[in-house]
């Protein structure tokens, strides 16, 4: 007998872990495949990061501590929401959790009751709706297509807000997309939140630190100072420190919520990994000018991919502001034909099609709330963009 729960039953396996891992299959296969799907920068973790966690193995720091974050990296980060971002967050308005999605899940199913909604712009973060309705929540979803590149309107977060609307949320640079707001642009939402009290703001600015052509970041909390007690600022070392696999994310947000959030941690995860706090501490108290020099390298690699795909007949691409991500418009080759007679139906089909017959591989539109596309993650080396734009360009033109 299997018995799994309603809640369970509301959720599917993220589309980007699952492409992840069918790469890592088919090269263990030998299988010659160039893998664009996974999120993660192929850059190391610094060796300053490395060395600090090596020394608090060293000194024993090998025990439990407090259940959502040393003493030390909350320092850490209150210094960094001050220094980057103009924000003050007390040590209990501070979250650490194992890793962005937790810290995420930490605060959707500590404040989501069957039936409240949350606003989310698509394209979207594959977890985001489904975080939402394992915690009974409803996920409103508002479309802002390439027309528009990829950023909501304010009057459309206005015409989504219910009296059941618990949170909105924001991701600025996007995953999926690359696209960033604006100081001005996160005003005129702000402007619309602040017409509607019983709405929290939850901002994941997990890409921050990689941003192009003097792109100004800016987070809602900081550039709306009267949303401050009802936004959740949620961050992370994974993407700008290259430390995906340390699962440190945090957070910075009003005491009774961090209060909630901590409470659910305590039965679940307890605290994050001891080694990982450390050097997490000394990502964020350590010298910062590597962010800068390896985002240069990311914007080369952005505009040798856009440029490459945008020299494809059927694909659009627009060309992002941050992240790491482009998410090319596909509409002008569905309803083609391929070389075996398959029709090519959907964006999930070709990408199909892209990873069978090109051995390319990334992640289709319709996972991230938004299609005909797909997502290609830029974050591998010159040579492998160059040939993975041949070889996709390759199997676009056998198509009839």
């Amino acid at each position: 007998m299997q018995y799994l729960s309603e809640a369970l039953g509301r959720i599917q396996p993220s589309a980007t872990l699952a492409m992840t891992s069918r790469v890592l299959d088919l090269k263990k296969q030998g299988v010659d495949v160039i893998g664009l799907g996974a999120g993660e920068p192929d850059f190391d973790t610094p060796d300053f990061v490395k060395e600090a966690a090596i020394e608090a193995i060293r000194q024993g720091k090998t025990k439990y501590t407090n259940v959502d974050g040393t003493a030390e990296l909350k320092a850490a980060i209150a210094a960094k929401f001050a220094r980057d971002n103009g924000l003050t967050y007390a040590a209990n308005e501070i979250s650490v959790n194992v890793g962005g999605k937790h810290t995420l899940f930490n605060a959707l199913v500590a404040t989501l009751d069957k039936g409240d909604e949350v606003v989310i712009p698509a394209p979207y973060w594959v977890s985001y709706p489904d975080i939402v309705q394992f915690a009974g929540g409803t996920p409103v979803i508002v479309k802002a297509g390439a027309d528009q590149a990829y950023k909501v309107l304010p009057e459309q977060i206005e015409a989504a807000i219910t009296p059941r609307t618990r949170w909105v949320l924001l991701n600025s640079p996007s995953n999926p997309t690359g696209a960033a707001y604006s100081a001005d642009e996160l005003k005129a939402i702000g402007a619309v939140l602040e017409r509607h009290p019983h709405v929290m703001v939850l901002t994941d600015d997990m890409y921050e630190h990689i941003l192009y052509d003097g792109f100004q970041f800016a987070t809602i909390a900081q550039v709306c100072p009267s949303l401050y007690e009802r936004t959740l600022t949620v961050n992370g070392c994974s993407k700008a420190y290259a430390m995906t696999g340390w699962r440190i994310g945090y957070a910075g947000g009003p005491a009774w919520l961090i209060k909630a959030m901590a409470k659910l941690q305590s039965q679940s995860t307890s605290n994050p990994c001891s080694i990982a706090q450390a050097a997490a501490t000394a990502a964020l108290n350590g010298p910062q000018d590597f962010l800068a020099e390896r985002t240069i390298a990311f914007q080369r690699r952005r505009d040798l991919i856009v440029d490459g795909l945008n020299a494809i007949p059927g694909i659009r691409c627009p060309k992002p502001e941050g992240a790491f991500y482009v998410y090319p418009d596909v509409a002008g080759l569905i309803g083609k034909t391929t070389p075996k007679g398959v029709v090519i139906e959907n964006d999930e089909m070709l990408i199909g099609y892209f990873l069978d017959e090109g051995r390319v591989a990334a992640v289709h539109g319709g996972a991230f709330g938004l299609e005909p596309a797909f997502r290609v993650s830029y974050a591998t080396s010159d040579e492998l963009l160059t040939e993975a734009c041949r070889r996709i360009g390759a199997v676009v033109a056998a198509l009839r």
